[in-house]
């Protein structure tokens, strides 16, 4: 009985070290499985977040495109729209296609761009980008060979001229890398530039309008109370508080030039400190005898246009998107002779109301101009450098008037026309 006992002994442990080692080999798989499977499943995620910028960033560069080109400025004109929306798609697709998912860059036909379907002053741009072949490894256990990914962003260009007429209320914008000029609301064609209560653009004409002999430059060099009466293009400086308004120490434009007060490193850097649509400023009130020889200074410094060879708006058909062409003196040697769609050159500038007619502080911003300074804008036909006449090109007008509500649109850039991701959020 003994005998019997001892052998069910040794059978059943037999039988446990082989349960035992058969849970352990499946274990072992499941193991395996898993891993494996997450290996998978990481490479998906990896994929995934690569199409996901692939397709914000390319929807960016459309919209972009849009704020760059004026047509928000000036819904009217078609064609400048219909040029617009062919150049951003473009650019949107040459933007994704750069991108890699999974090993390679996504092809053209994998990229669906959704352009704005009509012109308007908030155009929104999309972007689709979809992989159906992402390889798997272990996941080829259960027969699934290729994975697929597919995400969608979709960008906007808000200008909100006239929005406040058109929709009853919409926000203001608040760029960045404003400079310290502040031009009263007077059209250089004549009348005013925007309605100051709801910001529409008066004059839609002034879109491309280049001043010729009629030069923007300062309105005083030493502005006391009370103010000169406002001019049409003649702006006055804006104050440079160190606190709200500090002057740029890095980010300068490389110009080889000595920049020797914070009035032309605010010209020649960028502010990063946002300026309000549908809020106050003041005019600066301190003794600035050298204004005119100091702009002059900083904006040959902006501009890259020491020796008269900076960026110059492109000579173009009628109803074609502002491009910009590269000069001999660009930093980047790949922009020279080329076009550009962006430049150094183009600078944002509030405009405040002056339909009161006599200029107290503080001032009241209601709108923005953005406008190209030409290469050779320091001289005039009768003057020398030292005068600070600027010729200019205006290549966007953003208003917002006194109704504008809510909380403000930051810019980015020296763009007028903020540019920002609506989805995902």
């Amino acid at each position: 009985m003994k005998i019997q006992n001892r052998r069910n002994a040794a059978v059943r442990k037999g039988e446990e070290g082989i349960v035992i080692l058969v849970a352990a080999i499946v274990l072992l798989f499941v193991v395996a499985a898993i891993a494996a499977l997450a290996i998978d499943l990481v490479t998906f995620y990896a994929a995934r977040s690569q199409a996901q910028l692939a397709a914000d960033s390319a929807a960016l560069a459309g919209a972009r495109v849009l704020a760059n080109s004026g047509t928000t400025s000036n819904p009217s004109d078609n064609g400048l729209f219909l040029s617009a929306r062919g150049l951003a798609q473009s650019f949107a697709t040459q933007v994704a296609t750069s991108n890699a998912i999974g090993g390679r860059n996504l092809t053209a036909a994998e990229v669906v761009v959704t352009p704005p379907g009509a012109a308007g002053t908030d155009l929104r741009i999309s972007v689709q980008v979809t992989r159906t072949d992402l390889p798997t490894f272990f996941a080829r256990i259960w027969g699934r060979t290729t994975a697929a990914v597919s995400v969608t962003a979709t960008a906007e260009a808000y200008n909100p001229s006239g929005l406040n007429t058109i929709a009853g209320q919409a926000p203001p914008v608040a760029p960045v890398c404003v400079k310290p000029w502040i031009l009263p609301n007077q059209s250089p064609k004549g009348g005013a530039i925007f309605d100051q209560n709801t910001g529409q653009i008066e004059d839609l004409t002034l879109l491309g309008w280049g001043d010729g002999g009629n030069s923007f430059f300062a309105r005083c060099r030493t502005c006391v109370s009370p103010f000169p009466v406002p001019n049409a293009w003649q702006y006055y400086p804006m104050a440079n508080d160190a606190v709200t308004y500090p002057a740029p120490l890095q980010g300068l434009a490389d110009c080889n030039i000595v920049l020797n007060n914070d009035y032309q490193r605010s010209i020649a850097g960028c502010v990063s400190t946002p300026v309000n649509c549908n809020s106050d400023v003041n005019i600066d009130t301190l003794a600035h005898n050298t204004r005119n020889s100091d702009t002059a200074v900083a904006v040959n410094c902006l501009t890259n246009a020491v020796n008269n060879k900076g960026d110059q708006v492109d000579d173009t058909p009628p109803n074609r998107s502002f491009q910009f062409l590269g000069g001999d003196d660009n930093p980047i040697v790949s922009a020279r002779n080329k076009d550009v769609l962006v430049s150094d050159s183009v600078v944002t500038v509030p405009v405040f109301d002056s339909s009161a007619g006599n200029v107290t502080n503080p001032v009241h911003i209601i709108g923005f101009v953005q406008l190209f300074l030409n290469s050779d804008g320091n001289s005039t036909p009768t003057g020398g450098p030292t005068r600070g006449h600027i010729k200019t090109t205006i290549v966007n007008l953003v208003g917002c008037g006194r109704n504008a509500t809510g909380t403000p649109v930051v810019g980015n850039g020296a763009s007028a026309v903020p540019v920002r991701l609506i989805t995902p959020p």
